[in-house]
C-alpha cells in the first residue's frame, strides 16, 4: 500500500516537471471610472426685487418681480446646462 502512494506521488511530480515556467498573460479589462465634472460656476445674478422698499409703488414692485422672474428662468437654464454637460 505504501508503495502505491509513493508511485502516485512520483507520477504527479513527473507530470508537473514537464510543464516548464508558467506563462504570464496580460488581459486588458475596460472599467468605467468616475471622473469629476468641471464646469464653470454659474454666477447668481443680482435679483431685481432685492432692492425693493416698502415705500415703492405697486407698479415698481410688480415690474421688479416680473423682471426677477425672467432672471430666475434664465438662471435655471444656465444651471440645467451646466448639469447636463456632466452627463
Amino acid at each position: 500500500m505504501r508503495g502505491v502512494g509513493v508511485l502516485a506521488g512520483l507520477a504527479l511530480l513527473a507530470a508537473c516537471a514537464g510543464r516548464g515556467e508558467p506563462r504570464v498573460q496580460y488581459v486588458r479589462v475596460e472599467v468605467p471610472v468616475q471622473v469629476p465634472c468641471r464646469v464653470p460656476e454659474v454666477a447668481v445674478p443680482p435679483w431685481a426685487a432685492a432692492g425693493l422698499r416698502r415705500s415703492d409703488s405697486l407698479e415698481v414692485k410688480v415690474r421688479a418681480l416680473l423682471a426677477e422672474r425672467r432672471q430666475r428662468i434664465g438662471y435655471e437654464k444656465q444651471l440645467e446646462a451646466a448639469i447636463s454637460s456632466c452627463d
